[in-house]
């Protein structure tokens, strides 16, 4: 059995820093290229989480699931700084060691990838946003194919996602219950089918439906990131967007992030603002990463259950092996972590 200690002597660390990495410590101050090498360690090791060491297997036909390809929408840099992404990736990783299944990786590129990797593979689970014309080479090369973290609403194909648009409304929802008035959005337009496509992200989306919906929709308060390239939802880019509403000469009273690493970042701008957090400002986010707990103060956010959509992901792609002929897609359910960066409801 792997150990901690065994991958940092492996990659010349510490202990500490593996542990860290490996929770998807967003705040550890370490290089991308040293921060993949443990986790392609850990992966190469085979090392499993506790928590994963006790699970007990109860599929009894892992020989349906012999070669599996994961296609990714990021790019490993772009991923490495996303815990959460990390997290669906490893939740699909983990069921698939239990099932002694290999796995291929493919990051995204502006190429598709070539079509002989897809052969003698049982399947091909894809992580995150695809355009319609790599849906269609995938559906045309692939076996069987599985969407996670991401929902392109065809009937055939199965997918596995949470929904942010829900989730966004319970947010709001909560927050105007507790009093809060001017609820400010820190996120980014969409990107798919290779163009730009305004307010049409779903947590955006959700947000401008509802406040329109309660006739408070001031558009001051909505601050995007550009989405033409990469993964936009990093740390400096909430710094910057919450910079910008708390230059506001009505600044929100509650910052929403679309993910925790834009949180991390504003919670950043509000304290050079002088203003503390939830007194002046409140902050609310998305995904829970491991870190959010430790944050001063610490964050409230939705819990998305990454690892779990991984897991399922894999689960539908043995479900379409044992002769499953029509799609299914599964909506995992969020979870509401009420804690310290802003009021909560009663008896949340």
């Amino acid at each position: 059995m792997v150990t901690i200690k065994e991958i940092a002597r492996a990659v010349g660390v510490s202990s500490a820093t593996v542990s860290r990495v490996l929770n998807y410590d967003p705040a550890l101050s370490i290089s991308p290229a040293k921060r993949q090498a443990i986790i392609e360690t850990a992966e190469a090791l085979n090392y499993e989480t506790p928590r994963n060491r006790n699970k007990g297997n109860g599929h009894t036909a892992p020989s349906l699931l012999t070669r599996l390809v994961i296609v990714h929408f990021l790019e490993p840099s772009d991923e490495i700084a996303d815990p959460y992404y990390v997290g669906v990736r490893l939740g699909i990783e983990t069921r698939c060691r239990e099932l002694k299944t290999e796995i291929v990786k493919v990051f995204h590129s502006d190429v598709l990838p070539e079509a002989a990797l897809l052969e003698g593979a049982s399947g091909v689970i894809v992580i995150g946003k695809h355009s319609n014309q790599e849906i269609a080479w995938l559906e045309q090369n692939a076996r069987h194919v599985v969407f996670a973290d991401f929902d392109p609403r065809i009937d055939r194909i199965d997918s596995v996602f949470s929904d942010m648009g829900l989730a966004t409304t319970k947010i709001l929802d909560a927050l105007k219950a507790v009093g809060y008035g001017r609820i400010g959005f820190i996120g980014s337009h969409e990107r798919l089918n290779g163009a730009v496509q305004p307010f049409a992200e779903r947590r955006c989306a959700a947000y401008i439906e509802w406040q329109r919906a309660n006739a408070t929709f001031d558009p001051d308060l909505l601050a995007l990131a550009d989405c033409s390239s990469g993964q936009s939802l990093r740390l400096e880019t909430g710094y910057r967007l919450a910079r910008d509403l708390l230059s506001l000469a009505d600044r929100p009273d509650v910052i929403v992030t679309s993910n925790d690493n834009m949180a991390i970042g504003a919670y950043r701008a509000i304290q050079e603002f002088g203003l503390s957090i939830p007194n002046d400002v409140a902050v609310i986010s998305f995904n829970d990463i491991p870190v959010a707990q430790f944050l001063t103060p610490p964050l409230t956010t939705v819990r998305i259950h990454g690892e779990h959509i991984g897991e399922v992901a894999v689960d539908l792609l043995l479900e379409r092996l044992a002769g499953r002929a029509y799609g299914k897609q599964v909506r995992i359910a969020t979870e509401m972590v009420w804690r310290e960066s802003c009021r909560r409801p009663p008896q949340s």
